[in-house]
């Protein structure tokens, strides 16, 4: 073999690699001097502006010139991940699709949500994805790039191919939406699970950043879902179904859950109940919180029993999460957000005496912070996956 070929196959490697470092940390991370970005990858000076001029090239960060500071000499030019890049973003839920446009800096450029008044079968939500995405099209013409489409969906969905396996509260069943979607939009689309998709949204641009090991948790009008990051890592199993701690076991004498079990979180602890103690008959999270919160203020006694019970039979399911991942933080989004809101000290209390010692003493429950951008920005990473991971292709 021509040693003159491995030889520039190895070098063409690591400059794969290094690209991909650099537009990561700065996809990550925000704005950066570029003498940051030496520091954090290890590499030279000259290595990395040669880095960042060729992923200027690609379109993928810019440079500009820092604020005015008092440091002496020159100042460093700041990189930053180029938000004209975006992906497209897709939530279907029980009584809406949500379509959203978010750019490589990972912000949330455009969200639109269409309802639907009903529970959409999957060939609707390719119809009204495309449809929107199609109205969307003036945002998209200022993009310089469209990385693809990524779908979180409420259910289990085999990553290798995105066929959703069963979204039970959407009444889907071996439906290959991926594939569909692709064929509609003529964007390559990505599909995972929602709640496994919001926890590394909040790991790496919310309440979980700088956390190796955390659990999220969501709770909305599709029931809870669950995803756990191990070591930086996310945990989805041989197929991509891990993190079901919605149909964790917590109540031995509760009702049948529609995967078929007794006393699931998700049938104990569930948005409609909430709702139906308030007196509403919908609500979004914002409203959903005001009137949990006016209602607990003025001391009802319906809500005050109703909560105490959701947030015991939560805390029964914290406690198996905390046992089995030993995890740093635990983060809790949608109406789980609101129910531990209402007394932030009560639910860290109520899972420490029932957790083992050693795993609860380093444990930490805290609020999603990334609120209704969390599905939208959790779908885009996935579609970003491809183009992080070999920015030169």
């Amino acid at each position: 073999m021509d040693s003159r070929a491995t030889a520039g196959t190895n070098l063409d490697t690591v400059r794969r690699h290094n690209l991909a470092t650099v537009l990561g940390i700065v996809h990550r991370e925000g704005p950066l001097a570029r003498s940051l970005l030496t520091q954090a990858t290890g590499l030279n000076r000259s290595t990395v502006g040669a880095l960042v001029g060729e992923l200027a090239e690609l379109g993928l960060v810019q440079e500009r010139e820092p604020a005015v500071s008092n440091r002496v000499g020159r100042p460093s030019p700041v990189v930053a991940a180029d938000g004209r890049v975006v992906a497209l973003a897709v939530n279907p839920e029980i009584d809406a699709v949500t379509v959203g446009v978010v750019g490589l800096d990972a912000a949330v450029r455009r969200r639109v949500r269409y309802p639907t008044g009903h529970i959409p079968t999957a060939a609707e939500a390719v119809a009204i994805v495309s449809a929107v995405i199609d109205g969307l099209r003036p945002d998209l013409a200022a993009a310089t790039r469209v990385a693809g489409v990524g779908v979180a969906v409420p259910g289990l969905v085999r990553e290798e191919d995105g066929v959703v396996r069963l979204a039970p509260h959407l009444e889907w069943s071996e439906e290959p939406f991926a594939s569909a979607l692709a064929e509609a939009t003529g964007f390559p689309v990505l599909a995972a699970n929602d709640a496994s998709l919001g926890a590394n949204a909040e790991r790496l641009f919310g309440a979980g950043r700088g956390a190796s090991d955390l659990v999220y948790l969501n709770g909305g009008a599709s029931g809870i879902g669950a995803g756990v990051i191990v070591g930086s890592t996310p945990l989805t199993g041989i197929s991509g179904y891990a993190g079901e701690l919605g149909h964790t076991l917590v109540n031995s004498a509760g009702v049948r859950c529609h995967c078929g079990a007794i006393g699931c979180l998700e049938t104990e602890v569930s948005q409609g109940a909430l709702l139906r103690v308030l007196g509403m008959e919908a609500a979004d999270a914002d409203e959903l919180e005001r009137g949990l919160s006016a209602a607990v203020e003025a001391g009802e006694p319906s809500v005050l029993a109703e909560v105490d019970r959701q947030v015991r039979f939560l805390a029964t399911a914290l406690r198996t999460a905390t046992n089995v991942f030993d995890p740093q933080l635990i983060v809790l989004g949608g109406f789980l957000g609101a129910l531990h809101a209402l007394d932030p000290e009560r639910l860290p209390r109520l899972v420490a005496e029932q957790a083992l010692a050693a795993s609860a003493e380093r444990l930490t429950i805290a609020r999603a912070e990334l609120g209704s951008d969390i599905l939208m920005i959790g779908a885009a990473e996935l579609a970003f996956r491809p183009l992080l991971a070999s920015p030169a292709s």
